[in-house]
C-alpha cells in the first residue's frame, strides 16, 4: 500500500482567458425590432500544462444574435474561462472524464456570467445561457471517437 499513489484532484485557479463583445451594426441595430435568431457554439479543451500534474481546461462559447433574416448582427459575444487543475494519481479513462466533463462543469458557471454582463453593458435583453450536460457532451464525443475509429479499422481491411 506504501506504493500506491494518492489521488490528487484540485482546483488551482479559474480565470478569464480572453473576451469579446462586438455590437458591428450600432447605434442603427437599437431602432429596429429586437426578434433575434441567437446561435451558440460550445467548445472546450484540455492539455497538461508544463511537465508536472497540472492542467488547464478552457471553455470556449461564442453567441451571435442576429435579426430574423440573418442579415444584421446585433452582437457576437466570445468568451474563453479556463481553470488550471492539478490531476494526480487518476490516468486513463477516469482522468479523460475529470478533463472532458467534470471541469468543464466547474467553470460553466462563469462563462455563463461573463456572457449575461457583457450583453447588458451592451444594452440588449438579458442573456442566460441555458445549462449544459458535459457529461453527456463527453460521452457522445466518445462514442463518435470510437465510432470513427471503428469505420477507420473497417476501411483498411
Amino acid at each position: 500500500m506504501a506504493d500506491e499513489q494518492q489521488q490528487v484532484f484540485q482546483l488551482q485557479r479559474i480565470y478569464l482567458k480572453d473576451t469579446s463583445f462586438e455590437c458591428p451594426g450600432a447605434p442603427e441595430v437599437f431602432l429596429q425590432e429586437w426578434k433575434p435568431k441567437v446561435n451558440v457554439q460550445l467548445n472546450n479543451s484540455a492539455r497538461r500544462v508544463g511537465e508536472g500534474d497540472e492542467f488547464e481546461v478552457e471553455i470556449t462559447v461564442t453567441v451571435t444574435a442576429k435579426d430574423e433574416a440573418e442579415e444584421k448582427t446585433f452582437y457576437l459575444v466570445e468568451v474563453k474561462q479556463a481553470g488550471i487543475f492539478t490531476v494526480k494519481g487518476i490516468d486513463g479513462e477516469e482522468r479523460a472524464q475529470l478533463l472532458g466533463a467534470y471541469c468543464p462543469n466547474l467553470l460553466f458557471p462563469y462563462v455563463r456570467e461573463v456572457v449575461s454582463d457583457l450583453v447588458a453593458k451592451g444594452s440588449f435583453p438579458q442573456m442566460v445561457l441555458q445549462p449544459i450536460n458535459f457529461d453527456a457532451l463527453y460521452q457522445q464525443q466518445r462514442d463518435q471517437q470510437q465510432g470513427n475509429a471503428a469505420a477507420a479499422g473497417e476501411t483498411v481491411q
